[in-house]
């Protein structure tokens, strides 16, 4: 997502190479038609990992492109392949997967130092910087810290909620990390003293799951599974409280966009999300467990006025330093 923000804001100044590493492209929907565009398929994950590095290799000295760019744990194969033909690379990450989101591999760490040496590591959170230093010893000249940011004209403060019971909201993909359940569980903690509507947007491989789960906790009539949004900035509006459940973040746009919109957010207390907020939303940073985030849901359910204030303190933070214009100045010196 925040690579098609990138492009479509920098028009025609670049052409773009894309490979998706899973060979979905589903996210092309959200690039501009005018854009130079082409995608380049990856080798099926069973040709074996020292083919897929002489495949891609091969395909940096075919293209000669002027930078690569490389996203998260799985693109470092292009980072292996450049070992050789010395592309000038940015590579970017935004955090771990489920399988590191209590602690790091060993393997995985090793790698990144090694094949990370020559290149520019951006990273949106102080948490990953620290980590990208300390743990992965990239040198700090080597380093960039480029906060995500959000078209505050988009997501923007509105009359919230849609009707007279408050709505807890949230916007996520429907995988395990998300930890969509742990919301489910504090939902169903709240019932039973406060109306609310549970609202979940965005699709992914856990709906059924969380939609058994949810009837099984007796709340599957305060529950709303929207599916996958093409623009979910309207959703927002539709919100009293924004909910992040989370195991593993670093600097999740779901709660800028929240912060844009002028909402609370109740959220656990993983990678950057307590410094992003403002100071008086620090209260509803809490521990990854379902009665915590009961606790501080039912705190904003019972306070309209407060949280209106806080929404509003988000908003004024969101506006401060979280604007995308300050994000595109970045990356546009990064790449120039």
């Amino acid at each position: 997502m925040r690579f098609a923000t990138l492009a479509n804001h920098y028009g025609d100044r670049y052409a773009h190479t894309i490979c998706a590493m899973d060979g979905r492209i589903d996210c092309r929907e959200r690039l501009d038609h005018g854009l130079d565009v082409s995608f380049l398929p990856a080798p099926a994950a069973a040709a074996g990992l020292i083919r897929r590095v002489r495949a891609y290799r091969h395909s940096l000295r075919r293209l000669r492109p002027d930078v690569l760019v490389t996203s998260n744990w799985g693109s470092i194969e292009w980072a292996m392949a450049n070992a050789t033909v010395r592309i000038p690379h940015v590579h970017m990450e935004d955090g771990f997967g489920p399988d590191e989101s209590d602690r790091q591999l060993r393997r995985r760490v090793l790698t990144r130092r090694f094949v990370l040496r020559g290149a520019t590591l951006v990273v949106p959170s102080r948490t990953l910087w620290h980590i990208a230093r300390d743990v992965w010893a990239v040198p700090e000249r080597g380093l960039r810290h480029i906060p995500n940011g959000v078209d505050l004209h988009r997501y923007a403060p509105a009359e919230q909620g849609c009707g007279a019971a408050p709505v807890i909201g949230t916007v996520a993909a429907l995988r395990g990390e998300k930890r969509l359940d742990r919301l489910l569980h504090a939902a169903a903690q709240l019932a039973r003293g406060h109306a609310f509507t549970l609202m979940i947007v965005g699709g992914g491989p856990q709906r059924t799951r969380l939609e058994a789960l949810a009837t099984a906790l007796g709340i599957g009539a305060r529950v709303v599974f929207t599916g996958p949004q093409p623009d979910p900035a309207a959703c927002y509006n539709l919100f009293d409280v924004f909910a992040l459940s989370s195991d593993t973040e670093q600097m999740p746009l779901s709660v800028l966009e929240a912060m844009g919109s002028g909402l609370p957010v109740v959220a656990t207390d993983v990678g950057d999300v307590r410094r992003m907020l403002a100071e008086d939303n620090a209260p509803y940073v809490v521990a990854r467990d379902a009665g915590a985030m009961a606790t501080a849901l039912q705190a904003l359910l019972d306070q309209p006025e407060r949280r209106r204030a806080i929404g509003a303190a988000n908003r004024a933070r969101a506006v401060a330093v979280f604007d995308q214009e300050k994000m595109f100045a970045a990356y546009a010196e990064l790449f120039g």
